[in-house]
């Protein structure tokens, strides 16, 4: 399965799911969008440091989005292996996995 697969699914789980609960959909859209938004920082780099903790946490679904977000920034592939090294650096080998993982979602959504 492609990452772009495991986005358009994980799309339709969360509207299933947005349907189900709406008011913590909006909740949580509310929160996702303050965070978004902050002053001091911008937009690729929240996402960079949002995509570091996706990586820590080994969240895949995180880590589809947060890339495609920042392929979208225009995000190098240099910047999110810098951004990598620091997971691998403070969360050892699992985090070298998924930033294996995160790096060929890069690749892919980049290439697209």
């Amino acid at each position: 399965m492609t990452w772009a697969d495991k986005l358009d699914e994980m799309r339709t789980s969360l509207r299933s799911l947005n349907q189900a609960a709406p008011e913590m959909s909006k909740g949580f859209g509310a929160l996702s969008k303050a965070a978004k938004t902050g002053t001091a920082l911008d937009k690729k780099t929240l996402e960079l440091i949002a995509l570091a903790i996706a990586v820590a946490d080994r969240c895949e679904p995180c880590i589809a989005f947060h890339t495609e977000a920042l392929v979208k920034c225009g995000a190098t592939r240099e910047e999110i292996s810098d951004m990598l090294s620091m997971c691998v650096q403070m969360g050892g080998g699992p985090s070298l996995m998924y930033a294996a993982k995160t790096l060929a979602c890069y690749d892919e959504l980049a290439a697209a």
